[in-house]
């Protein structure tokens, strides 16, 4: 069955965003601008208002929810379902999850390049599958273990790709590592954002944009609030801004100030999320929820590729490897492989077998990423 014209146009925008969303926050961090108080020149880190940044265009999902439901409830036919009433304190959870993440995942950002910081993401399926089955009782079949155990193999070759790149020459190499890890770390947190909507909130029949803007509502306004006490915490070397604080603000206002590119980067963040997010929701209720784990895949590669055009990062043969082992690692815990067994007689009845013993797709709230974030980011 060919893809319709606004079928084409969702996937591209889904994978044009999700792109420009990890592209755009490491642009930023590129940058450098003098600060305030005469501060020289330095570079822009400020991770945690990126974050906020983020939650905000995450947050915006809620007014575009909001926009079409108005919208379809003035046709004649109203065909949107907008969803039982809920708490909305049942997002807070899984919400705190996604801000923990996210920050840890900008302050990675800084320490080493854009392609590892994506590719080092697909550690999510491991902590999820394992988590999964602790505490969802979940049984996983024989080829979600193997893509697991694959996508450790691709984590350590894209690990040992990072600890021999050229990255040394921007980044030092204990920074580097350091981000690698800081990035799985993080991924154990979006792991239990997952196990917690899937227990908590899947239940409810709420609108994915609405759950998708309500997290975004709480991950804003918490984050925004945590940046007054962050003005005052002394880090030392751990912070790159001048005062050593854990974040700045009005450090970055500064240097935003002075250098109105970093603001262009800025909004490129916070737009590229609120698109990516429901360009997501959309390929799963138009397409399919495959096709939103392939095109997450895929924009892996565009990342890569852009990098190494923008001369970001250097081709590393070990890092193309890497990608291809943990690309393998997805297909097999997503189930990507079945449609190609199916078609080769020998194998055709395990598919059947694995079909009949596994849940039917699931629609995920937030795209790993994001950072997914932000999903996104």
């Amino acid at each position: 069955m060919s893809w319709t014209k606004y079928q084409l146009f969702l996937a591209g925008l889904m994978l044009t965003t999700g792109s420009i969303n990890t592209l755009s926050a490491k642009w930023a961090d590129m940058f450098s601008a003098a600060g305030c108080r005469d501060d020289p020149e330095h570079k822009f880190s400020h991770p945690f208002l990126q974050a906020v940044g983020m939650f905000l265009g995450e947050f915006s999902c809620l007014a575009v929810f909001y926009i079409l439901l108005y919208h379809d409830r003035r046709s004649p036919e109203p065909k949107m379902n907008a969803g039982q009433r809920f708490n909305p304190l049942i997002f807070l959870p899984p919400a705190m999850c996604d801000m923990t993440a996210t920050s840890i995942m900008y302050v990675a950002l800084n320490m080493t390049s854009a392609s590892s910081f994506q590719m080092l993401r697909g550690a999510v399926i491991i902590f999820t599958g394992l988590l999964s089955v602790a505490f969802l009782g979940r049984r996983l079949l024989t080829s979600q273990w193997l893509g697991i155990v694959i996508t450790i193999l691709g984590l350590v070759i894209v690990g040992f790709a990072d600890f021999f790149s050229g990255n040394k020459d921007e980044h030092k190499i204990s920074d580097v590592i350091t981000g690698d890890l800081l990035i799985i770390m993080a991924q154990v947190i979006v792991s239990v954002q997952m196990v917690l909507e899937e227990k908590f909130v899947y239940k409810h029949d709420v609108h994915p944009l609405r759950a998708v803007g309500t997290e975004g509502f709480f991950g804003f306004f918490v984050l925004s609030l945590l940046l007054i006490p962050m003005y005052f915490i002394h880090v030392g070397e751990f912070s790159d801004n001048p005062r050593q604080v854990l974040e700045d603000a009005l450090d970055a206002f500064c240097q935003i100030g002075h250098q109105p590119l970093i603001m262009l980067a800025l909004l490129g963040n916070t737009v590229s999320i609120a698109f990516f997010n429901f360009a997501g929701i959309s390929v799963t209720k138009e397409i399919s929820a495959t096709t939103r784990m392939v095109l997450d895949s895929l924009r892996t590669l565009v990342i890569w590729v852009v990098s190494l055009a923008l001369g970001w990062e250097q081709f590393l043969g070990l890092q193309v490897l890497g990608f291809l082992v943990l690309l393998l690692g997805t297909a097999l815990y997503n189930g990507l492989h079945r449609p190609v067994m199916a078609r080769i007689p020998c194998c055709a009845g395990m598919v059947n077998e694995e079909q009949e013993s596994s849940p039917g797709e699931r629609e995920r709230l937030l795209d790993e990423d994001r950072v997914e974030a932000g999903n996104e980011s």
